[in-house]
């Protein structure tokens, strides 16, 4: 069975640092929007032919929320 995609910001952020382990740093976060911020990157192309563009648009707002709690 296939997981499904997060739908909101609270289950993405679960996904990110609970499932996945991986904490969200500033420079963790600079490194995937550049990448997620090209779309010909080969990361990114793989990302939307997976996910789709909506998804794709939703997990770099995602990112940026992050970036802005972090500023705070």
């Amino acid at each position: 069975m296939t997981p499904s995609l997060p739908a909101t910001y609270t289950e993405w952020r679960h996904c990110i640092t609970e499932v996945c382990g991986i904490p969200l740093t500033a420079d963790f976060i600079q490194q995937r929007l550049s990448v997620l911020g090209n779309p010909h990157n080969d990361m990114t192309k793989r990302f939307i032919a997976l996910y789709g563009k909506p998804h794709w648009q939703q997990t770099k707002q995602w990112f940026m929320d992050v970036l802005n709690e972090l500023d705070r």
